[in-house]
């Protein structure tokens, strides 16, 4: 057998050297900085799987199909970042180096958040619509939910701080994946009163699968991966001079909590349903505080 055959591949190493050596000395600051680090991890994964032409233009077609689904109300290429662990890696490293101290632990923004909520008083609900007619109208009644707390700075409250809240519907749904649902359902932004408490109604989350009619999804068919997302509800929490909290809380109750198929629960942010009394407009409650830290978002 001749013996080239059994030889690993020999590829040019002087290569990615020429190639980052190309950035000229006007270059972005942080670019000059961050892209050789790219490039060479590019160029190793490359040498080491052996791609081919082939892999790389099914690669380049399966980025782009990304981007023609991604718009004002899903971004399917994030979703492809936090099906590989990209997002919350990233949402650590941010932490991280930001230093959150004691404050609320952060957690991914995910792929269905939208600009515009409507802004809701105190005490409001985010369900704009409940009727009979709906197929999971049982569901929602079952789950009818009341949600309140403070935003803090360690122990002072924050009056005038925001919260941006958004969740799915019993079907798993966002509103803007489903038809059925009325514009911006299931989304508000709050403001905290004098004392830095908000509260408002909303539905108990419910777990679901990351959309498979894309390719996300069916990237993790091939993976042979859990699909599923444990129930959990999206916050952006911002005030004056403190940075903004993107955060999400999660039913400990919840099967998927130990297997989030995009890796974003943390410690402190899984929560305890508490059934409530007295309240005809919700069958379960939750409190729950959030700590912002005080400087600038590192943006």
């Amino acid at each position: 057998m001749d013996s080239a055959q059994n030889s690993p591949h020999v590829y040019d190493h002087t290569f990615t050297d020429r190639v980052i050596a190309a950035t000229g000395p006007k270059a972005n600051p942080r670019l000059a900085e961050v892209m050789p680090s790219l490039i060479r991890h590019l160029h190793d994964f490359a040498r080491e799987a052996s791609l081919t032409v082939a892999e790389w233009t099914k690669g380049i077609e399966f980025i782009n199909e990304c981007g023609r689904m991604s718009d004002s109300k899903r971004n399917e290429t994030q979703l492809l970042c936090d099906v590989l662990g990209l997002e919350s890696l990233v949402d650590e490293i941010s932490s991280k180096l930001l230093g959150g101290g004691n404050g609320t632990p952060s957690a991914i923004l995910g792929p269905f958040y939208r600009h515009g909520a409507p802004d809701l008083p105190n005490g409001a609900s985010i369900v704009r619509q409940l009727a009979p007619s709906l197929p999971w109208y049982d569901r929602a009644a079952e789950g009818a939910t009341f949600i309140h707390g403070k935003e803090a700075n360690d122990l002072t409250p924050l009056a005038g701080a925001t919260i941006d809240v958004w969740h799915t519907a019993p079907n798993g749904l966002y509103e803007q994946q489903d038809p059925l649902q009325p514009d911006m359902n299931l989304r508000g932004r709050f403001t905290t009163d004098s004392s830095g408490s908000y509260s408002f109604y909303c539905l108990r989350p419910v777990p679901y699968p990351v959309p498979d009619d894309g390719p996300a999804g069916r990237l993790l068919g091939l993976l042979d991966r859990e699909s599923y997302r444990p129930a959990h509800i999206h916050f952006i929490v911002e005030a004056e001079g403190h940075r903004t909290l993107v955060t999400q809380v999660f039913d400990e109750e919840d099967e998927w909590i130990a297997d989030d198929s995009v890796f974003a629960v943390k410690e402190g942010l899984s929560v305890r349903f508490k059934t409530r009394d007295g309240d005809k407009r919700a069958r379960w409650e939750l409190g729950y505080d959030f700590v912002l830290a005080t400087g600038p978002n590192g943006d």
